[in-house]
């Protein structure tokens, strides 16, 4: 299928693509469908890298009900460019604005979950990259030079936004705004734990300052204190390993978004929360926690999760972030390093999101 996928469709493409497990990607040239009458042709200008695209071009989820990867594979969903062309019912965008896709690019608009704007839910939602679209083909994500998108998986992005710093949040800026929302940890004066420093972390952290609560990042590397107090805001810094700090701090936080993404010991995190406090997971281990019911059962405590956001939230996070001039921090890379900040990213290697400058680096062969 490799070669055909150049003439699927009448646009021309250019990405780069992963052709097996091993991960390793190279030039690809593919199509686009045409522009339909509600979508959106824009010029791909940056993507950011989400430990999601590492991942799924590995196949590590293979095994599992998620998602097992589609080759050639074409990753990104956090995708920021310029619309360069609308379809003739298109209401939210003209030529020339600025423009983000995120994880999804379809759900079926009429089940439950759609009703409620939680197309992030939709049992039928198609992914940016690794689903088959209404048209038997494949989607690809945004490691490419152009993408077509109906409008209403598109959001718009005011004009005062950098967009290499604003692609991430399309990913993991909403992934940690939607739960900091649902379950009420929004409110100024309550006091949210975040743990895990990095790419969803560093935006939890920015997001729940920005709602006026007090903050504590938890980390088990004690060198990221600084980091985390002096100049992403947080208030407080508890190192996990330490029994005395972790002691000192039981029952003093009313929530925690916890990003972290490798198997860890949940019990510690359980007890830093208030009565009726919630542990929210946002990261996604590749294997089972553990659960220990007792102290749920004596705090009245909860623990719960969250994907992503709808379009509707999405937006709403992207406006609430140009309000309170909300950005990633991020490693700006051209194309061809791509391959290098994967192996970086596998060991954690990056402050905070590596993004690809498609607009000025991404050359076709």
């Amino acid at each position: 299928m490799a070669g055909a996928s150049e003439d699927v469709h009448p646009q021309k493409a250019f990405g780069w693509a992963a052709r097996d497990s091993s991960g390793v990607l190279s030039p690809f040239n593919f199509s686009r469908r045409a522009t339909g009458e509600q979508d959106v042709t824009f010029k791909v200008l940056y993507v950011g890298i989400c430990h999601s695209d590492l991942h799924y071009i590995k196949n590590e989820w293979g095994s599992s009900d998620f998602i097992s990867a589609n080759y050639p594979a074409v990753p990104g969903h956090e995708i920021v460019g310029v619309v360069t062309e609308v379809g003739m019912k298109v209401q939210k965008f003209k030529v020339g604005y600025k423009v983000g896709v995120g994880c999804m690019v379809g759900s079926c608009r009429s089940c439950d979950n759609c009703g409620k704007n939680l197309e992030n839910y939709c049992p039928k939602m198609l992914l940016t990259y690794g689903s088959t679209y209404y048209d038997g083909t494949n989607t690809y994500g945004g490691y490419s030079d152009i993408m077509v998108v109906d409008e209403h998986f598109a959001v718009h992005i005011p004009e005062n936004m950098a967009l290499d710093a604003t692609a991430p949040l399309l990913c993991a800026g909403i992934t940690v705004y939607s739960p900091l929302r649902y379950y009420g940890l929004d409110k100024p004066g309550l006091h949210v734990g975040v743990v895990g420093l990095g790419g969803l972390g560093h935006m939890a952290v920015k997001f729940a300052k920005a709602l006026g609560t007090k903050v504590t990042v938890i980390s088990t590397s004690a060198n990221k204190k600084d980091e985390a107090v002096k100049r992403l805001g947080a208030d407080f810094f508890l190192v996990s390993r330490d029994p005395e700090q972790m002691q000192a701090a039981t029952g003093t936080l009313d929530g925690i978004i916890d990003t972290v993404s490798a198997p860890h010991p949940l019990l510690p995190l359980i007890s830093l929360l208030k009565t009726e406090g919630k542990l929210i997971t946002v990261g996604a281990p590749d294997k089972p926690l553990e659960l220990p019911v007792f102290p749920l059962i004596m705090g009245r405590k909860m623990v719960g999760g969250s994907g992503i956001g709808g379009m509707m939230e999405t937006q709403e996070m992207i406006d609430f972030a140009a309000k309170h001039d909300i950005k990633a921090d991020i490693e700006v890379i051209p194309m061809d390093y791509v391959n290098t900040a994967m192996e970086r990213l596998h060991k954690a290697d990056v402050s905070y999101r590596f993004v690809i400058d498609i607009g000025n680096t991404l050359k076709a062969t």
